[in-house]
């Protein structure tokens, strides 16, 4: 019992070393005599946390992005998995539809903003729409895959045994697709915050890439670090989530 209790203190410990290393250096490189102008010191980012908390400013701007992350995320993951489905499931809409997808996923998002910007302006709109156009791809190509891949036999067996589309649908299809749409929903989440901070440069007033845009231009680098740790661990909880998801949804491929 002890140790497979040290076995799960391990677990937890051991992926936490490299960013405590990296805290480590960080601080002794920014102590005081160190001649470092170009990195802030933690405790300068720190008093930054403290007084930007004070101000309500941190909650403001993690709430804004966080909101225009989740629109995008649900809009264009919606719009993947329902595509995916139709696809996946259609030959003619699979050859109809799945050859014109695929050529729009080598278009780089980032290549395509002035575009969006001229249809859509520079309001939330097109950092949402930013976003989705982002997480589409990733969702709709696993669950394309995952779909494609299930055992055609499954669901043969399953119409011999007399269930009805629906239940083939939710029982087979669902099921045997469910841990691609899971891998593609966390590659999404990596993409939906490489998304936000490019659409949160274009003409805003608030959000976490506005804070680094505008701490940027008044050279105050304990703000544009924070920012960066903001985006980290965000990415870290959205993984944390994927992977939460993952294990409670499929906990019996385990």
């Amino acid at each position: 019992m002890v140790v497979k209790q040290r076995g799960s203190i391990l677990k937890l410990g051991i992926p936490w070393i490299i960013p405590a290393l990296a805290l480590l250096l960080w601080y002794l490189s920014t102590r005081p005599g160190m001649n470092n102008t170009l990195m802030p010191s933690p405790d300068k980012v720190i008093i930054r946390v403290g007084d930007m908390i004070k101000s309500g400013q941190l909650l403001e701007y993690l709430s804004v992005s966080t909101e225009r992350a989740a629109k995008g995320l649900l809009l264009g993951g919606l719009i993947g998995l329902t595509l995916a489905f139709l696809t996946g499931l259609n030959k003619l809409l699979d050859l109809t539809l799945n050859t014109s997808i695929q050529m729009l996923r080598t278009i780089p998002v980032l290549a395509a903003i002035s575009l969006m910007i001229i249809w859509f302006g520079i309001g939330e709109r097109v950092k949402v729409y930013m976003v989705a156009f982002g997480v589409f791809f990733p969702i709709y190509i696993n669950t394309y895959h995952g779909i494609k891949s299930i055992d055609k036999g499954l669901m043969e067996m399953g119409a011999v045994y007399g269930l009805g589309r629906i239940r083939i649908f939710t029982e087979i299809i669902l099921p045997g697709a469910l841990p691609s749409i899971l891998v593609g929903l966390r590659l999404s989440l990596g993409t939906m915050w490489l998304l936000l901070i490019a659409s949160e440069q274009i003409a805003t007033d608030a959000g976490i890439g506005y804070m680094a845009m505008s701490a940027r231009e008044l050279l105050q680098m304990d703000k544009i670090v924070l920012a960066i740790i903001l985006y980290a661990i965000l990415g870290k909880l959205s993984d944390f989530a994927a992977t939460w998801l993952e294990r409670t949804l499929i906990r019996w491929r385990e």
